[in-house]
């Protein structure tokens, strides 16, 4: 019987992760900023606070594990987090990983960072896999696109427009592509990679390809809703976004976001490694996908409530 530390065990991927480990059998640890969150496990997963300014409380949180899982990440740049403090308090996490003896690292990335980009999210995620590489710890970097599944915001929240609203704008032609993965299939890659001992940088698509045209009309179609989806300008695009943002009291998506998407940033030639198709999924979950909106920002402000009960209705 081993022993996994996965961050973030009481949010999205990591539940995930830590629910794959513990129906084999494992022991299963969470470093997490909401230790008093609501506990999906019963007790079977202890938690214990990041101490990220306490590195020798971290060292001793990761002794005797068999790999760290490590989903830690902020989407995007606040006035009580950034991608800044993100990477430095990563880099944190590693160096107590190596100083615990932890013999392997499963990190979390993203597709196509570039240590030269202008985006924070990209270049910070190509920031960490370099100093993950030259650390000398065993590495397994993942790169998903999108995630989805019932903790998910982004396909959640375009249902949610979707519902409301007799027309969806597109930034610019929507001829950009994603390839979506669905949240199970990524946990099921990352334990694989926990129990491996071989270094691999691995990118996590799911096993359809969308341009983001398609996949809104996918979402549209998916929960019965026939709506109008035009072309408009990014710019503009964005200022509807902080509307919406405003009035439920969240980012819904940012500059770099809309960004990355449009450059093609969640799309690779690589072999899919997920099986769940999300048109399918989508099918089976129309009923409550959508209904109401999920929040990026309610979730880092309530610290006790699950990511599930935590959306709100508008």
């Amino acid at each position: 019987m081993a022993r996994f530390v996965v961050t973030g065990a009481f949010g999205y991927s990591g539940k995930y992760i830590a629910q794959r480990l513990l129906a084999q059998g494992h022991l299963v640890s969470t470093i997490t900023n909401s230790p008093d969150r609501e506990n999906p496990f019963h007790g079977r997963v202890s938690a214990s606070p990041f101490n990220f300014d306490e590195p020798e409380k971290l060292v001793s949180t990761l002794a005797a594990a068999s790999a760290l899982i490590n989903t830690y990440w902020v989407r995007f740049d606040h006035h009580d987090f950034t991608h800044l403090e993100a990477v430095s308090n990563t880099l944190k996490l590693f160096s107590a990983a190596k100083q615990a003896g932890v013999p392997r690292v499963v990190h979390v990335s993203i597709t196509n960072p570039t240590l030269d980009s202008d985006l924070p999210y990209f270049r910070g995620k190509a920031e960490l896999e370099r100093a993950l590489i030259e650390s000398g710890l065993s590495y397994a970097i993942l790169r998903p696109t999108v995630l989805f599944g019932e903790e998910d915001i982004l396909v959640n929240n375009i249902a949610w427009v979707l519902r409301r609203f007799p027309v969806f704008g597109i930034f610019g032609d929507g001829s950009y592509r994603l390839q979506p993965i669905f949240v199970d299939d990524f946990a099921s890659l990352a334990v694989d990679q926990a129990l491996s001992a071989t270094d691999a940088i691995i990118d996590a698509i799911g096993p359809e390809t969308f341009t983001f045209k398609e996949l809104v009309a996918a979402i549209a179609t998916g929960i019965g809703k026939r709506r109008r989806l035009t072309s408009i300008p990014p710019s503009f695009g964005y200022a509807v976004a902080s509307l919406i943002g405003k009035f439920v009291g969240d980012v819904f998506l940012t500059r770099e976001e809309i960004a990355g998407l449009m450059r093609g940033l969640l799309c690779t030639d690589s072999h899919p490694v997920g099986t769940t198709k999300l048109t399918e999924w989508i099918s089976e979950h129309r009923d409550a996908l959508g209904l109401r909106y999920a929040s990026e920002l309610a979730r880092r402000r309530d610290r006790r409530k699950s990511y599930v009960s935590l959306k709100e209705d508008f």
